[in-house]
C-alpha cells in the first residue's frame, strides 16, 4: 500500500495538496502524520524516510518507489489512478490547468511568506502587504480565466474537481484565515473547495490536533 508523510494538518500547506492528490487518486494509502518543528524534528528527518526529500514533506513511499514534491506526486498519482482523475480532457483546458498549477507551484513566494497557513484560525481584515497583494490580483485573474473560459456549469475552476484546484487549496485557507480581500466571483469558487468532502476532512483532522507551531498562530503583519 501507498504511505504519504504529511506534516502539521493545521499548518502544512504543501502535506494538504499532496494528501489531497492521494484522496482523489482513489487509491487506498496509509497516512503518517509526523508534527513539524517538535523535539524530535531534527533527528526525525534525518531518516531513510525522509532521506530523499531531504526532510521535507509531503513524501510519498509506495513499495520501493519515492516521490516528494507535491506536483511531483500529483502526477504520479495522475498515471497510478488511469489519468482520468486530475485533468481536463480538452487539451485547452489541460494546457491551461497544468500552466496554472505550475505558476502556484513557483511563485507567489510573498503572499507565502507574509500568510502562512493556518486553518484553525480567523484573523479580522487589517492592510495587506504591497507585495502580498500583487499576489492574490494575479491569483485572482487566474481564477477568472479559468472560471470564464473552462469553468462551465461545474463549481471548480475547470468544472470537476481536480489538480488546479488541488494546487490552490492552501492559497484559499490563507485567504479565508487572514480575511483577505477576494473578487466576488471568487467567494462561490472558494466555498466550493472548503466544503468539498475531501477538504472537510482535512480540517476535522486539524481541528483534531494539539500541536501548536507560536511562529504560525501570529497574526501576519500590516503593510501598505
Amino acid at each position: 500500500m501507498i504511505k504519504l508523510i504529511i506534516g502539521n494538518k493545521a499548518y502544512s500547506s504543501w502535506s494538504l495538496r499532496g494528501w489531497l492528490a492521494m484522496k482523489q487518486s482513489g487509491l487506498p494509502f496509509e497516512e503518517l502524520v509526523v508534527p513539524l518543528y517538535d523535539a524530535d524534528w531534527d533527528k526525525r528527518r534525518e531518516g531513510d524516510e525522509f532521506a530523499p526529500s531531504s526532510g521535507k514533506v509531503p513524501i510519498l513511499w509506495d513499495g520501493d518507489i519515492v516521490v516528494w514534491d507535491s506536483l511531483a506526486i500529483v502526477e504520479y498519482l495522475n498515471e497510478a489512478s488511469g489519468g482520468t482523475r486530475f485533468w481536463p480532457e480538452d487539451k485547452g483546458a489541460r494546457a491551461m490547468a497544468r500552466s496554472m498549477a505550475a505558476e502556484m507551484h513557483s511563485g507567489f513566494a510573498a503572499l507565502r511568506r507574509s500568510y502562512s497557513m493556518n486553518i484553525r484560525q480567523i484573523y479580522p481584515p487589517a492592510p495587506v502587504e504591497d507585495a502580498a497583494a500583487v499576489d492574490i490580483r494575479r491569483v485572482m485573474e487566474l481564477w477568472a480565466q479559468a472560471r470564464a473560459r473552462y469553468g462551465g456549469t461545474g463549481d471548480f475552476l475547470f468544472g470537476e474537481f481536480g489538480a488546479a484546484d488541488i494546487m490552490f487549496a492552501p492559497v484559499i485557507t490563507r485567504l479565508i484565515t487572514y480575511s483577505l480581500p477576494v473578487a466576488r466571483f471568487a467567494e462561490p469558487y472558494m466555498r466550493a473547495v472548503v466544503e468539498h468532502p475531501f477538504m472537510q476532512e482535512w480540517i476535522g483532522g486539524a481541528q483534531a490536533e494539539d500541536w501548536v507551531i507560536e511562529r504560525f498562530e501570529q497574526q501576519a503583519p500590516t503593510g501598505g
